[in-house]
This record gives structure tokens, sequence and C-alpha cells, in this order.
């Protein structure tokens, strides 16, 4: 941590020295008097001062490295003074730049002893932002001298777009077998067995696990993985030139919010879930399904803004590189129905697309989407209208990453039912 110290009363050093040379010149008790009283003063102040800057430490600590929309962040600061003399006043500047989030107080601290308090703010947009660097402020009771002390130490807050719960939608598969969920009793069984599970009537015998069979001196057999779930690709189109609205309000919050939510319901039903947006910050996730997965889809989106580029071309570039036999997601808040010819391609190499299209009227638009759901019932493809309502709800802004939940018991004592887990962690 970088210390400096600044004199704000020049005139203490002048009057002690013009004193001190009065009273060779000239003695006299006034020149004695200023120079103990001025002279003493400033360096007793600079004293002061120097001690407060040679011993001040400044801790901060967050918890979690991550957060949705809505959560609560929860940071920790501590102050620690090892002068005998205290810190009477204290200025904390915070250099943060998440949006709506203000660490900035003033405190002071005893000698000797330490002072740590909590701050809580909610995380209201998405977004990769950098938490710290801090500077401190203080100085003699006095205001003669200043400490100025800078703590660059900072980190990387990655805030997610929420995940909410959505319809039923009309979504073409590729025609894989058991595509879309595993089943444990489907008629292509894998060779691949997870674990295994007592032996329950109808069980044929040939699944029998014998070793877990004489372990536990009962019947165990392999419980086995369905056929794998195909592939979803989730395009994202933030062409500017199409988007509505402002803020949460606006056809891109959506559109994050709605490709969020169905890669969280692909993951979950067990399909390799892949990303690639169009926007001013690309991106291009190849299909997995794992449990890093998620996080990378999200983190991709967070940072998701729009771009130049228009649909139709943007699908014509990114076409040849989508893996065929696979589902393509489109989310887009584009009515035109001219960029439907680029979908004809990824038809002929096994890509089947379904399109979720922003219904313009419920964002203050003019246009309609009845010509492009025409266009896409023509050549035999779904098209999910997207109305503003569908994704305005409570869910998109959670709060409950971080936070503390109460109940009140008959008895008026509180009760915690629901504490964060996470440990604090240092910046940097």
């Amino acid at each position: 941590m970088k210390a400096r110290l600044r004199l704000n009363a020049r005139i203490f050093p002048v009057i002690t020295v013009l004193a001190f040379v009065m009273q060779i010149i000239d003695p006299s008790r006034v020149w004695v008097i200023l120079l103990i009283g001025v002279g003493g003063t400033w360096l007793l102040c600079r004293w002061w001062a120097q001690g407060l800057k040679r011993s001040l430490t400044f801790e901060r600590e967050m918890r979690y490295g991550w957060a949705q929309v809505g959560d609560k962040l929860e940071e920790r600061f501590t102050l620690t003074n090892r002068f005998s003399m205290p810190a009477t006043w204290v200025t904390v500047h915070d250099h943060s730049d998440l949006p709506d989030h203000y660490a900035s107080v003033a405190t002071g601290v005893d000698g000797y002893s330490a002072s740590q308090w909590r701050i809580l703010n909610q995380c209201t947009r998405r977004g990769v932002y950098t938490l710290g660097g801090t500077t401190l402020e203080t100085g003699d009771p006095f205001g003669v001298y200043s400490v100025f002390l800078e703590d660059p130490t900072s980190t990387t807050l990655a805030v997610m777009p929420p995940v909410v719960s959505l319809p039923e939608f009309n979504i073409l598969s590729n025609g894989w077998a058991g595509e879309g969920r595993r089943s444990t009793h489907t008629l292509e069984e894998t060779v691949n067995a997870s674990h295994t599970r007592e032996m329950a009537p109808g069980d044929p015998l040939r699944w029998i696990h014998w070793k877990s069979t004489a372990r536990h001196n009962k019947f165990f057999v392999r419980q086995f993985d369905g056929m794998p779930a195909g592939d979803w690709w989730i395009v994202l189109d933030l062409h500017q030139d199409v988007q509505l609205g402002e803020g949460w309000d606006s056809t891109e919050e959506h559109a994050v919010i709605l490709a969020a939510s169905l890669s969280a319901r692909g993951l979950k039903q067990d399909h390799p879930v892949g990303l690639t947006v169009n926007g001013g910050e690309p991106a291009w996730i190849v299909p997995r399904r794992n449990e890093y997965q998620q996080r990378s889809l999200l983190k991709a989106l967070a940072v998701a803004s729009p771009a130049a580029l228009g649909l139709r071309e943007y699908l014509g570039r990114i076409g040849p590189s989508l893996g065929s036999n696979s589902s393509l997601l489109l989310v887009t808040a584009d009515p035109d129905p001219a960029w439907v010819e680029a979908l004809l391609p990824l038809l002929w190499r096994g890509v089947m697309p379904s399109v979720f299209v922003f219904d313009p009227r419920t964002f203050g638009g003019d246009a309609g989407t009845e010509a492009l759901e025409g266009t896409l019932r023509s050549i035999g493809l779904p098209c999910n209208v997207i109305p503003k309502e569908m994704l305005d709800t409570r869910q998109a802004r959670p709060g409950t990453q971080g936070e503390w939940e109460w109940r009140v018991t008959g008895t008026g004592k509180a009760v915690a039912v629901h504490r964060p887990v996470a440990d604090w962690r240092r910046l940097g």
C-alpha cells in the first residue's frame, strides 16, 4: 500500500522559522510563545501524521467471485491502527466501476485497535466489473497534515444475467434417439453404466452387477445412461438496428435473459449446449455438457452488447461452422422475414432451427411478426413469439445469492433459515 504525506497549513513552519529568527535578532517572550505554541503544534502534528502513515493498514474482502443480477454483494472492510494515537477521521474512497455500488465511507479508529464494517450492495446490471482499488485519507486532528494511503488491489466481478422459468416451447430436435432427456428404461441402452442400485422387479438378469451384489449380500443392478441428447446451438442476435426499448425494458436485456434461460434448460435436459453471439463482444462457445458449461455461457452473456452486423449476414458467416444434426435456437428481435433465406443451407445440412422472436408491439414498436411466422411456417419451422410480459418477472431479479433469510418464531425469536455459505476472500 502506497502512502504519502501532504502539508496543508504551510503557515505553521513559516511562523516557526520567523519566530526563531526574530528570537535570535531581538529576543522577546512573544517570540518564545510563538515558537513553542506554533512550532510545537507543527511538530506534534507531523509526528502524529507520520505515525499514522507508517501504522495504518487496510484490508478489503468479499464473498463470491460472481453473482447474478439482483443478488446482494457483501463486502467486509478492516482498518487497523498499530500507532499509539488514534486516527480521529478516515475517509475511504472506493474506485470500483460496478453500477449502483456505494462503498465510500467516513470512519475513525483508536490507537492500537481495529475498526471493521460491512457494506451490502445490490447488483443491478450484468457485465464484468472491477471491484477496488481504494484510497484512504486521514491526518492529524488539527488538519495540518493529510495522509493518503493508496490500496491498488482489485478483483474482477462477473455479474451474470438471471435465469427464469420458461413455458414449453416448440423446439425441433435433431432426430437422435433419446433426444431431450435421460431415461433409465429406454429400449436403446448404452454400454455406459453411471452407477448401481438395488434390483427392482422387472430388471433383466443381465443387468446384475456381481461385485456390488457380493459386497452388499443382495442383488444390485447397473444403472445405464440413456441415448445422448443432441447438441443445442443458441444463436443470440443483438443487431443494433432492430433493438427496442431501454434498460430493463429493452429487447436486448430480454434476449440475454431468454438465451441464459434456454441454456439452463438445455443443460438440465442433458443437451450439450453451445452459444454464439452476434454482438459487440463476439462469443463462440462449442457445445459441452459439464458442470462448468453453464458458468461459461452466462459469463459470455454477461458482456453481450449490440452489433452492427445484420442477422442474415451473421448466419451466413457462422453457418459452415455449426455441426450437422444439431438443434439451432435462434433468439432475435428482427421481425423481417428476409433473413429466413439464410436458414435454408443449414436445413440441408441437418441443422434444425427453432426461432424465438420478440413481439415488437409489446416493446413499443409498430411492426408485427405475422409475416415472419408465415414464412417460417411455409418451410416447416416453428416460430415462438415472445411478448415482453413473459420474461418481465420477479425471477429476473432473484436477489438470493449472499443474502440472509430469517424466520420469526412464535416466541419472537429470529432464526436464520438461509445464510451465506461462501468464505471471505481478499481482493487481489
